[in-house]
């Protein structure tokens, strides 16, 4: 059971990065608990609605969404995911590029959801 968990998991990850990168405020409604915490790269926290307007607002947008390493650890309701990779976009009018580690903490109820998140500097 935890193989198959650990495959959903994973799945879940990778529509995540999906998203992200179409920015599918639809599809991360979805994969997003709406308890959301997200620790950004300068410390400030920032819930599901924050990201979610981000992405509806079109303040952020992804061309590149690079997955060099992925983690995932699946334990009964609980999974984490370790994401290493480059993003490239804009981010309120400004380009970036960017190689960065996520730590996503995901929580199972009938299909994973995404409850904390911590992204850094690779």
């Amino acid at each position: 059971m935890d193989a198959d968990l650990t495959d959903e998991l994973r799945d879940a990850e990778r529509r995540l990065q999906a998203a992200q990168l179409a920015a599918d405020a639809d599809a991360l409604e979805l994969l997003l608990d709406d308890r959301l915490v997200f620790t950004g790269p300068g410390g400030a926290l920032y819930s599901k609605q924050d990201d979610l307007e981000l992405q509806r607002s079109g303040r952020q947008r992804l061309d590149r969404v690079e997955e060099e390493e992925l983690t995932v650890l699946a334990d009964g309701r609980t999974g984490v995911t370790w994401f290493l990779g480059t993003l490239e976009g804009v981010l309120d009018g400004e380009r970036f590029s960017a190689r960065v580690r996520y730590t996503r903490t995901w929580i199972h109820d009938g299909g994973w959801r995404l409850l904390a998140a911590h992204v850094g500097p690779a």
